[in-house]
């Protein structure tokens, strides 16, 4: 079994912006030279997600509708006291801040209209990573 591991860094513009990195994933799963396995993608952060799904234009508003109608910020959320946050913290937490795909002949198996992509959930933010760990043969 062989593990590649790479880190991507960017920047966000946005208080919550959907960001699609397949693309970035794609490469890191070429530069891997690995065919078989099961490739992580995970972003060490408290306010943000990693999600699969299609990423089409009026859909990404509607993935920052939903967190905005049901985990709303200003809430009375007890976090708030503290930062101004909470509703981000709590959005990442029940999305999720990592996802793992099957890797099959050197291919991500998503479908026909999956994408990778990263959810910022208290932005903008400089240096939000992801880290892409590719595990196979």
């Amino acid at each position: 079994m062989r593990v590649y591991t790479k880190e991507l860094t960017l920047s966000t513009k946005k208080r919550v912006e959907v960001i699609k990195i397949t693309d970035y994933v794609n490469q890191v799963v070429r530069e891997s030279e690995i065919n078989e396995g099961v490739v992580v993608i995970y972003a060490p952060h408290a306010t943000v997600a990693i999600i699969i799904n299609e990423f089409e234009p009026r859909l990404t508003e509607d993935y920052v509708g939903w967190i905005m109608r049901h985990i709303p910020p200003n809430a009375g959320w007890r976090h708030d006291e503290i930062d101004d946050n909470a509703y981000a913290h709590i959005a990442s937490a029940i999305i999720g801040p990592s996802k793992a795909v099957p890797l099959s002949k050197g291919h991500l198996l998503l479908g026909t209209w999956q994408d990778v992509m990263l959810l910022e959930l208290d932005g903008p933010r400089h240096l939000r990573k992801v880290v892409v760990q590719v595990i196979g043969d």
